[in-house]
This record gives C-alpha cells, sequence and structure tokens, in this order.
C-alpha cells in the first residue's frame, strides 16, 4: 500500500469536490461541502441509533435502498435535528436544488447535517452558496473536504491508501468529523468513504459495516450518542477490475481489510481530537468468551468518568478500573483478573499486583498515549477500544457550546 503524500492531491476518479461558506457558523469559516459523482455510484451507509434522528438521517435511510448516489451535501453549523416538519422540507429543499444545479435525481442526493440541535436550519444561505460549489468543484481537495465539515474538532481527519487489485491500482480515501458525543451507536461524527472500487451495493454495506464494527463502534469520549451520527461509502466503479459481488472473494477481503484500516484511523484520531483531551487510551480485553463480551468491558471503562478523571489526573487509582470491568453486565472469575497499566502489572488473581508501587502506575500515566490490558482468562476472545480522558476543558468547551 503506498500513501500519497498530500490528500488534496489525491485524485479518486468519479468524485469530484468543492467547498464553500453560507453562514451558518457563528465565525466565517468553511461550512459547506458538495461531492459530485460523475456517474450513479455504489452506496452504502450506517446511521445512529438514537431514537431521535435529524431530518437527513431519515431522507438518507430512506434513500440508501435506492442503490444509487450522485452527489453528497454536507453543512456544519446546524444539526437540522428536532426541527419537526420544516427541518425535513429544508432538507428536501436542499436536496432538490444540488439535483436541479447537477441535473440528477433528487433521490440520488444523500445529505447531512452536524451542529447546534434544536435550532431551526437557515435554509437560504446554503441554498444561496450552491451555485458557486457548483462552479468551484474540481477532483482532489480532501483536506479542505474534511475542515469544512468540523465543529468543535481541532484537526481535519483524512486518510487515503492505494490498493492492487488484479493488477489495477484502486484508491481509497476517508474524511471524518468527531470530539465529543462520542460513543457507540455510533456517535456525534460523520464519516464519508470514497473509493474508485467496482463492487455491487449489497457487498458494500457488508464490508462497510464489518469496517464500523471494527473502529467507530470501538471508540469513546464522553458516552454520548448523537441524533446526526453518519458513515457512508460511496463506490464510482471507475477502476477496471472485474466486479465484487460476493463478500467472499479475495478481492473483497483487500478491500475490506483497506476499509477497516481507513476507519480506524479515522475512529483513532477522532478520539485523539476528543474535546479536552490530554491522554489517548487503548484498551484491550483478551481472555473473554466473545468478542462482544470483550468489547462490552472494554466500553464500560472507556466510558467510566471516575477512570477517565483519574487519567486525567495521573492517579493511578486501579480501583476504578477494576470497578467498571465489574460493571460491565459480563459474568467472569474476578479471582482470575489481571490488569496491565502500560508494562506495569497492577491487578493480579483480582487483587493488588504483589510488586506494584503506585509511583510505577503513576508514570505511565504520564505519558500521552496509554495502553491498558485487562486479561480474564477463560476464552479465547479479545477486543480493542479506544477512549481519552476528561479534563477541566471538556466542560468548559460543552458549557460553552452555544454561548
Amino acid at each position: 500500500m503506498t500513501i500519497p503524500l498530500h490528500a488534496d492531491d489525491f485524485i479518486v476518479p468519479g468524485f469530484r469536490v468543492a467547498t464553500g461558506y453560507c453562514g451558518l457558523r457563528s465565525e466565517a469559516r468553511p461550512d459547506l461541502l458538495l461531492v459530485a459523482m460523475d456517474a450513479p455510484c455504489r452506496v452504502a451507509g450506517l446511521f445512529t441509533r438514537n431514537q431521535v434522528v435529524a431530518a437527513p438521517v431519515t431522507l438518507c435511510r430512506e434513500r440508501l435502498g435506492l442503490g444509487a448516489a450522485r452527489a453528497l451535501l454536507v453543512n456544519a453549523g446546524n444539526a437540522n435535528a428536532c426541527t419537526g416538519i420544516q427541518g425535513m422540507a429544508d432538507a428536501k429543499q436542499l436536496t432538490q436544488a444540488v439535483a436541479q444545479l447537477l441535473n440528477v435525481a433528487d433521490e440520488q442526493v444523500f445529505p447531512s447535517s452536524t451542529g447546534v440541535i434544536g435550532v431551526p436550519l437557515a435554509v437560504a444561505k446554503p441554498l444561496a452558496a450552491l451555485p458557486s460549489l457548483l462552479q468551484n468543484l474540481q477532483a482532489g481537495g480532501w483536506e479542505r473536504a474534511a475542515r469544512a465539515i468540523m465543529t468543535t474538532d481541532t484537526t481535519i481527519k483524512v486518510e487515503r491508501l492505494t490498493i492492487d487489485i488484479d493488477g489495477v491500482p484502486v484508491r481509497l480515501v476517508g474524511i471524518a468529523k468527531g470530539s465529543g458525543m462520542i460513543h457507540p451507536n455510533m456517535a456525534t461524527m460523520l464519516a464519508y468513504l470514497f473509493t474508485d472500487a467496482t463492487i455491487d451495493a449489497p457487498v458494500l454495506q457488508q464490508l462497510l459495516q464489518q469496517a464500523v464494527d471494527q473502529s467507530f463502534h470501538c471508540i469513546s469520549v464522553d458516552g454520548d450518542t448523537s441524533t446526526n451520527d453518519t458513515v457512508m461509502a460511496f463506490a464510482s466503479a471507475q477502476a477496471p477490475h472485474p466486479a465484487i459481488v460476493t463478500t467472499a472473494a479475495p478481492q473483497a477481503h483487500l478491500l475490506q481489510q483497506t476499509m477497516v484500516e481507513i476507519c480506524q484511523r479515522l475512529a483513532q484520531s477522532i478520539v485523539r481530537d476528543g474535546e479536552g483531551a490530554t491522554k489517548f487510551i487503548t484498551i484491550t480485553v483478551s481472555g473473554a468468551d466473545s468478542r462482544q463480551e470483550a468489547r462490552q468491558i472494554a466500553l464500560s471503562v472507556a466510558r467510566s468518568a471516575l477512570v477517565k478523571t483519574a487519567f486525567f489526573g495521573q492517579d493511578a487509582n486501579w480501583g476504578r478500573i477494576v470497578a467498571a470491568v465489574g460493571y460491565a453486565g459480563v459474568a467472569f472469575d474476578a479471582n482470575q483478573l489481571d490488569i496491565d497499566l502500560g508494562h506495569v502489572r497492577i491487578v493480579e488473581k483480582g487483587g493488588r499486583a504483589r510488586d506494584y508501587d503506585d509511583r510505577d502506575g503513576s508514570n505511565v500515566m504520564m505519558q500521552h498515549d496509554i495502553p491498558i490490558h485487562i486479561h480474564l482468562h477463560q476464552g479465547q476472545e479479545s477486543c480493542t477500544v479506544w477512549s481519552c480522558d476528561f479534563s477541566y476543558d471538556y466542560v468548559r468547551i460543552n458549557a460553552d457550546y452555544r454561548t
């Protein structure tokens, strides 16, 4: 695999990108993204499991089954969630305007929104900006695309890879936004994958599901799940390799591995950019009876406010970790539990490790990247999730979010 040096120079055949400013944010910075597709693309998607969903999520779910996409429109600064009948009308008006400008079917335009919940969308602003977006469409521009969808993010999130399928170079690029309200399933995050692979839509959907299960479903910043969470994949079929029509094909396995790698990089970048985060925490649970149980325990530790504040304070309070393992809702023999904090064994056979010294644990907690390994010793399955600490800045950012 090769990684181009500059994301904006990374061309994925079949896609053109434009970004712009329409004034939905309080500050003057890009807040609108349009990705136009030169021909109908295969499309797959996964969305929030929150019972309260934004109007764009509803539209995307409805249109996903039609199997073809010609455009993606994303706005930042307003979630268009909890905005009732008018919010749905606004979302439809935007997709209709994009469809008319591109001369495509309305149901082939997929919308997304991110920002403040419960505030009516000032739809006239993005509508007025659409013609200039159309004029500025160009190949590449993925870093600008990632920047345009940011909210409280402090860094852009973009990843790209090139792989070889049957002697044909196939490109895959992913962009994402997310910093707070991050927890399965999925998070207040948007993520989009674009590839020129030739693949059937049902296969693309299965590969995306597998990639999300190993990435975006394995992160937690604060335990909140939002109304707008969206992960979508678009395939332009511009790469002239034989079509991938089954998940059993070796080509599908290669593409799936690449999607997992892209999604894991994006997911980890979201955690590293967690609101106010000062620590990046990798939590691995091994020796479980099932991967689901390992994941359940790991996420219990990942979302524990007491664990997260202890990491911020560099306080090696291992009892908080043990408690979070214990209330995860998974049966195990506590007397067999071992826990390593970095290279330091802190818990052995369910109690304080014989040679453990708090100074050793505190030294590990002073690092930026901190691994935790939880050994259950009762099965063969494992799972790794990624989390971060809670700092004073997390409270400040969210207390001042609208003001």
